[in-house]
């Protein structure tokens, strides 16, 4: 999953995919281009399979 995805997913604003992790916007910038593995399950959870994890390869 793209981190820039997820966070037009959210409104594309990073603040609101933050408060809906619990997380800073400052803890998704270090994300990088992609989220990471456990937060993606977490991001699928949460929008109910809006979002889907995928899994990176190694």
């Amino acid at each position: 999953m793209k981190t820039i995805d997820a966070i037009k997913h959210f409104g594309g604003k990073k603040i609101d995919l933050a408060k809906a992790l619990g997380l800073s916007p400052s803890a998704i910038t270090q994300w990088g281009d992609d989220v990471p593995l456990l937060r993606q399950y977490q991001l699928e959870r949460i929008t109910k399979g809006a979002l889907k994890a995928e899994p990176i390869a190694a």
